[in-house]
């Protein structure tokens, strides 16, 4: 795959860099979490560097002035690869292959789950190869692409190992955690596992919910309101927000649980699915993003349509009034995992479509 690997911390000469992943954005994002994850990967075995902001220690880098001097060609390819994931960085690509001509081919890898509007399909007629996260993403594109969808650190998103990774640990009421992680907001569906929740847990006292993620500002009235509803059903002690925590601590509480709700009424991709079945947690998905594409109904999980609490609540009920068939499910979850999303898998598949660019020049 490319040249003979090499660690991912070692600075490249510019004649030696391939694959520029561009971010230019700041704050924490999908797009920024993936070029974490799968650069370090890549450049095991590529010239690959990213360019931006807001990028861990482990990823290797250029600086904006370092990119001045690849208008010459790299030392083993016949141009250089740029991957942008946002408009911004297509744009930046196109202008400079096509003003400033440097030696360059540009990738983008479309996430959304909706109609594109006509600038950015313009910006996306003018790149060189496309990669879509899912198939449903793919349907929205007006030109061939290549689906590579997302993949999952299964070290760091394992089952529990022993009992210091289970919600006897955690010291919160009951037996059994359900968990329903992001952003709290309409979009992502909050209010339905909520809805849902009030309506199981009274059946079920051995089993507490726990909404990790925070509010933005314009949120917050939102936030409140559930709040106010959990309290309501006198729920406050076994609905519980506990806020936002980094992706480390993260793992360890999908470990902890013995259920996991994703509620979206829309997703772009939506990672959570996948960290959890990683886990070897059996999850309720909405049948919205890839969600389809990640959970397979009855064997890895439940299926339920968007904003229905009804049916939500009832395919949470039927995995917890049986503790095998979960146990079962959250196995499934796993072996799926380890066969289809890692990590490793996405970054081989990302560069093969730079290796096809290559060979066709």
């Amino acid at each position: 795959m490319g040249t003979p690997s090499r660690a991912p911390n070692v600075e490249l000469r510019p004649e030696d860099i391939e694959v520029v992943a561009p971010n230019f954005k700041r704050r924490l994002s999908g797009v920024t979490a993936t070029i974490q994850r799968l650069v370090p990967l890549q450049a095991r075995s590529i010239g690959i560097v990213a360019l931006g902001l807001g990028l861990g220690q482990r990823v290797p880098r250029i600086s904006f002035l370092t990119l001045l001097r690849l208008v010459t060609k790299p030392k083993r390819r016949p141009f250089r690869v740029w991957h942008a994931r946002r408009n911004t960085e297509m744009l930046a690509g196109i202008v400079l292959r096509d003003v400033f001509r440097f030696p360059l081919r540009i990738v983008f890898t479309s996430a959304s789950q909706r109609r594109h509007t006509r600038y950015t399909r313009s910006l996306i007629a003018r790149v060189d190869a496309v990669i879509s996260t899912s198939t449903a993403t793919a349907g929205y594109l007006e030109r061939p692409s290549t689906v590579v969808m997302h993949g999952i650190d299964t070290d760091l998103f394992r089952p529990a190992a022993d009992a210091s990774e289970t919600w006897d640990a955690t010291g919160l009421p009951g037996k059994i955690g359900i968990g329903c992680f992001g952003r709290i907001r309409h979009q992502k569906g909050t209010d339905v596992f909520v809805d849902a929740m009030i309506r199981v847990l009274p059946r079920f006292p051995e089993a507490t919910a726990v909404i990790f993620g925070r509010a933005t500002e314009k949120h917050m009235g939102f936030e409140h309101e559930l709040k106010q509803k959990v309290r309501a059903a006198g729920l406050q002690d076994r609905i519980l927000f506990p806020g936002e925590v980094n992706v480390d601590e993260i793992a360890v509480w999908y470990r902890r649980l013995g259920l996991f709700i994703a509620p979206q009424r829309w997703e772009g991709f939506g990672l959570t699915p996948l960290e959890a079945m990683a886990s070897g947690v059996p999850v309720i998905a909405t049948t919205v993003g890839a969600f389809p594409e990640l959970v397979i109904d009855d064997e890895t999980g439940k299926l339920v349509p968007p904003g229905n609490v009804e049916a939500m609540a009832a395919a949470a009920e039927a995995l917890l009034g049986d503790p095998d068939y979960r146990a079962e499910l959250g196995r499934a979850a796993r072996r799926h995992i380890e066969a289809n999303f890692t990590l490793e898998r996405e970054a081989i598949s990302v560069t093969a479509v730079y290796e096809a660019l290559w060979r066709q020049s």
